[in-house]
């Protein structure tokens, strides 16, 4: 569903799948169906951002890693520790943010288009 070229497609799909899987899988595509409109979004997007959207686990890697760097910390003794001991997490984690995105030009001039107004150029 998510490397269709649109959400018809993306609709299709999700029905040959719920045909073939949806006695054994009934809830999670229960789920797919009702927040339909909020899991299909990115269809908005050009294609090269879709692709970036799918295909990035930013979000996961960060929170796993700021997890890995926490957990050998019983407790913390107050909020302002908990928050150091984030930001340093964030600040080792960002040294080895190096991967590169390819066609990134394209990308960067499709953001620019579309979030002109938050977008620096």
């Amino acid at each position: 569903m998510y490397a269709a070229p649109n959400q018809e497609a993306a609709a299709n799909a999700l029905d040959e799948f719920e045909a073939k899987w949806g006695k054994k899988y009934g809830y999670a595509i229960q789920s797919w169906l009702t927040n339909w409109e909020d899991l299909t979004h990115y269809f908005h997007f050009p294609q090269e951002i879709r692709h970036i959207i799918y295909t990035t686990n930013v979000i996961e890697s960060l929170n796993s890693g700021i997890r890995k760097y926490t957990r050998s910390k019983n407790a913390f003794p107050d909020d302002s520790s908990a928050m150091k001991a984030v930001y340093l997490a964030i600040n080792n984690l960002e040294k080895k943010w190096t991967m590169t995105i390819r066609n990134w030009g394209a990308i960067l001039n499709q953001f620019i288009i579309i979030f002109e107004d938050r977008c620096q150029h």
